[in-house]
């Protein structure tokens, strides 16, 4: 997949933090067949042309091996494109080699992350990830991503990042908000609805916050 698509689907300050595919095997199952095909077809027209039977047109059955070719080629185009990314903000998965579907997961909505490895998965390091969210998709199912672990670790620690952010930003705002709050508690004693000592009390818990 071209990086320039890529990087059009990020927002202000996005970052990508990995790219990854699904495992090398779901490629081999995918163009195996079209391999066998094409060893076959060359196999035979071999044979047809030492078996001596002075027909050079048989030499064209070696055209045959492009429809296999053809299909192979499409596969792994198909597999290279299937892209699974962990940005500084969500987890986008991409399908498609012409037409593009775009599935994202927001890292702040991400509720639990379920990650599944068989024995093969284990020996080969590939498995199925499931993103649980808050949005109305619910789940979002990678199924048997390259390098498990590390995908779930990177996709993890991004969250526990953009949370601290989160949380930074809004005790910041918080402290910034103090004195507007001292001003309307002073405007609540002139009022005479809260009393002096009251008011200093509350004025030195908020002064506290920001010491």
């Amino acid at each position: 997949m071209s990086p320039t698509y890529l990087k059009r689907l990020l927002g202000d300050n996005e970052q990508i933090l990995l790219t990854t595919h699904q495992h090398w095997i779901v490629l081999i199952e995918q163009i195996l067949v079209e391999i066998v095909l094409a060893a076959l077809t060359i196999i035979l027209v071999t044979i047809f042309l030492i078996s001596g039977s002075g027909n050079p047109s048989i030499a064209l059955g070696y055209l045959l091996v492009i429809i296999p070719l053809v299909s192979l080629i499409r596969d792994v185009l198909k597999w290279w494109n299937h892209q699974y990314v962990v940005t500084n903000l969500r987890v986008i998965q991409i399908t498609g080699i012409f037409n593009k579907n775009v599935i994202d997961s927001s890292l702040e909505k991400v509720n639990d992350v379920r990650m599944v490895q068989s024995v093969i998965g284990r020996f080969l390091n590939f498995g199925d990830i499931e993103v649980l969210t808050a949005s109305e998709m619910g789940i979002n199912r990678f199924t048997r991503i390259a390098n498990p672990i590390h995908f779930k670790t990177i996709m993890l620690n991004a969250k526990i990042r953009l949370e601290d952010q989160v949380r930074e930003v809004t005790s910041e705002a918080s402290i910034y908000a103090i004195p507007d709050l001292i001003e309307r508690l002073d405007a609540l004693k002139q009022k005479g609805l809260i009393t002096e000592e009251e008011f200093k009390e509350k004025k030195a818990a908020l002064l506290a916050k920001i010491q």
